[in-house]
């Protein structure tokens, strides 16, 4: 982490009368969604009057329970455009947590771009675009969540981190881990989660929220994923799930619906690479996991206009989903006559 960087971030904190503003990546899940809320909460404890939040589009249903949720702006939605226009053109500083680049807030991106307020990165995904005036950047944290705690710690502030914040960071991090099942090798996840715990959290209850509520339409929709929509290649090591809008449209599909989906074609035996496409609009919206040094992330970028992490990376295919398909599958042929060397990175 560039420790100047998190000073500068200490200077800002002290400039309670500003304007802040704090948005997310597009499809907001649990760690962008924890992260915002949690800041929120924050900033509002150390004495800031002025701070908005704002998602580019509606957040899953299994979060909508957490706290300060309800005053979030959702930028597509056409009772909030202009509040959202306005709170962004007249911040004195825009957080932007998780996510690398200006493109990933979607439908805001253009209006992102125009404002005059310090764009602050707080981000674990690599390579960010050099368009923030401000950026702590750490690919080796679990999530943005734990990042936030690790920049608040840093700056000896965490006195500041009540019971609502350390709810959402905790929610950050455990959504983002897969309840600890992943990218969490680091002994401070650990440590902080232990603060939480410390802090007086329920970590029982909130995953009770997170992953037990979910409706009996998304139930059967995963169903359906397995038994129907599942393929896999065993030959190349790979698995995938696909659904297109008239099966989002007969499980009468919400936003989060498909969260950790393509997990499950992961957790086959002799899997390495798995992935889930999503047809919705005029689009094929895809997300990729991977086991070991397969860097799904090289895929998401080179073929789909995405990128992400080494493990769990997403993008998108213009084509149809059928050719879309087709097409992944030739890549997969292609990449596994190398032994996927090309992906080990």
């Amino acid at each position: 982490m560039n420790l100047s960087n998190i000073k500068q971030i200490g200077e800002i904190l002290k400039l309670t009368s500003k304007r802040v503003v704090i948005i997310s990546h597009v499809n907001p899940d649990g760690d962008a969604v924890g992260s915002v809320l949690g800041l929120y909460h924050f900033l509002k404890r150390l004495g800031f009057s002025s701070v908005t939040i704002i998602f580019p589009n509606l957040f899953p249903s299994f979060l909508a329970w957490m706290p300060g949720i309800s005053k979030a702006l959702v930028a597509n939605n056409k009772e909030h455009i202009n509040k959202v226009e306005n709170a962004i053109l007249i911040a004195d500083f825009i957080f932007c947590l998780d996510f690398n680049n200006i493109e990933r807030v979607d439908n805001i991106s253009s209006l992102l771009k125009k404002a005059k307020g310090k764009k602050i990165l707080i981000d674990h995904h690599p390579d960010p675009t050099d368009e923030f005036d401000l950026k702590v950047s750490d690919v080796t944290v679990s999530s943005t969540a734990e990042l936030i705690f690790n920049i608040i710690s840093i700056l000896k502030l965490e006195q500041h981190i009540g019971k609502d914040s350390a709810e959402c960071l905790y929610t950050g991090i455990i959504t983002d881990t897969g309840s600890l099942s992943y990218s969490c090798n680091n002994p401070g996840t650990y440590v902080t989660l232990a603060h939480f715990m410390k802090i007086g959290i329920d970590g029982q209850a909130i995953h009770r929220k997170v992953y037990d509520t979910y409706s009996e339409d998304r139930m059967r929709l995963l169903g359906y994923c397995l038994s129907d929509k599942l393929k896999v290649l065993k030959d190349y090591n790979t698995a995938y799930i696909s659904l297109s809008k008239e099966d989002l449209l007969n499980f009468n599909y919400k936003d989060g619906d498909t969260e950790g989906v393509v997990n499950y074609a992961l957790s086959i035996k002799g899997i390495i690479l798995a992935a889930i496409f999503i047809e919705r609009d005029d689009q094929v919206k895809i997300s990729f996991r991977s086991e070991g040094n397969v860097n799904v992330n090289l895929i998401a970028r080179e073929y789909y206009n995405g990128g992400g992490h080494k493990n769990a990376s997403g993008g998108y295919s213009d084509k149809p989903l059928h050719d879309t398909l087709l097409e992944f599958e030739k890549i997969i042929k292609d990449l596994y006559e190398n032994d996927f060397r090309l992906l080990n990175a």
